[in-house]
């Protein structure tokens, strides 16, 4: 019986890991201008823009290149703040997601179903 318990977990673990790897293969992209991000990337970019935006000795300083200084800006962003031209980038790439991306409805938009 302990053996029958044993297996069946053993089965629900490598179900959970495969539900894991499926759900990062089924990634949502945004290409802009030679860069690829993920739109959950994009979608954490907002939130740190709207914490930006609420925290009263922030807001002054609220420029979108003051992100790429913010240590939770998401790795694949990260590349964009070399390219100088990051405060549009980023206004661009939330513009995009903004515009239904999961539902592909943009170009720029690539692994939506």
């Amino acid at each position: 019986m302990a053996h029958r318990a044993l297996s069946g977990l053993l089965l629900c673990g490598v179900a959970a890991v495969f539900l894991v790897l499926l759900q990062g293969a089924q990634s949502v992209y945004i290409q802009y201008q030679g860069f690829q991000v993920q739109l959950e990337s994009v979608k954490k970019l907002n939130d740190l823009e709207g914490q930006w935006a609420t925290s009263p000795g922030l807001k002054t300083q609220r420029s979108q290149s003051s992100m790429c200084h913010d240590l939770a800006l998401p790795l694949d962003l990260q590349p964009i703040c070399a390219s100088g031209e990051a405060d549009s980038i980023f206004q661009a790439l939330s513009t995009i997601a903004a515009d239904d991306c999961e539902l592909c409805v943009n170009v720029a938009c690539t692994g939506c179903s």
